[in-house]
């Protein structure tokens, strides 16, 4: 029999959408995960040579976000109200072992692990991937999130474990009709996600018509009102705080130290420092 390779570890970097991941066992409906949680995490970091990695999970809805829109993912509390007895139950055990597996990450392996009060994955996820993606080779996002797309750098890319596909700048026409670049725009134009409205009329192919004629979402803005009898562009004329609430909620580089703030922007930094020098 032959032997199998051994793994070489490279200077890259898998970050794990902690509370993302976790739902595959969620939906599978299996309970105390915590072992194949990290056997899960060891395989990805094996299949893409990561020498480090690091967990994030969420620590409930961003405060920063709901000051600016108290409605924030307040639809996510409307469909647990209407839950079953039974239903509201396994997700409350659902939370339990997404906490019993992140504290057996710790216990057990090199990995790092994140989570901070009133914070988001995403936020963490972008401080990183922004301040310290220069320090690996390549960095490696585990998210089914699209939102992480917004991370995407030469070196930063995205793999989704529900569909095995992988996100890259490289390849970013494969998955969307629109240049990186647009994404953002794109996204604060359609949203319709975490309970955040857009414009009404707007989907993906009416946004990038408007982006293809005006530039970007601040040229569009500067545009406003537009001379149109079409319903869609009435609405628009009228959404210039939608749209700049928007950028608010949805640009995670520019808005990600504010979302984490100092003393948890510190121990990120101590973290991502233990790691480098480890």
């Amino acid at each position: 029999m032959s032997k199998s390779l051994e793994v070489v570890y490279e200077n890259n970097l898998l970050v794990v959408d902690g509370n993302n991941l976790a739902f595959r066992w969620k939906h599978s409906g299996t309970r105390h995960f915590f072992k194949e949680y990290l056997a899960t995490i060891q395989s990805f970091r094996k299949s893409y040579a990561a020498k480090h990695v690091v967990v994030l999970a969420d620590g409930g809805k961003s405060s920063y976000r709901m000051k600016i829109y108290p409605e924030y993912k307040g639809d996510r509390e409307e469909k647990f109200k209407n839950q079953t007895d039974i239903e509201k139950q396994l997700y409350l055990f659902f939370l339990e072992d997404l906490k019993e597996a992140l504290q057996y990450v710790k216990e057990n392996s090199d990995i790092q692990v994140l989570s901070f009060p009133k914070v988001e994955a995403d936020d963490i996820a972008s401080y990183i991937v922004c301040s310290y993606h220069t320090n690996f080779d390549h960095v490696w996002l585990l998210s089914t999130d699209e939102d992480w797309d917004l991370l995407l750098k030469d070196n930063v890319s995205r793999f989704a474990y529900t569909s095995r596909k992988e996100f890259t700048l490289e390849n970013w026409d494969m998955h969307y009709d629109y240049p990186h670049s647009k994404h953002l725009d794109v996204k604060c134009l359609v949203a319709k996600e975490d309970n955040i409205n857009g414009v009404e009329g707007v989907g993906p192919q009416r946004a990038i018509s408007l982006l293809d004629t005006y530039g970007d979402i601040f040229s569009i803005i500067d545009a406003l009102p537009i001379k149109s009898n079409l319903k869609y562009i009435v609405n628009l004329n009228k959404s210039k705080d939608i749209l700049l609430r928007n950028l608010e909620l949805m640009d995670l580089v520019s808005y990600h130290k504010t979302a984490l703030g100092k003393d948890n922007i510190l121990e990120v930094d101590n973290t991502m420092r233990s790691l480098l020098d480890g």
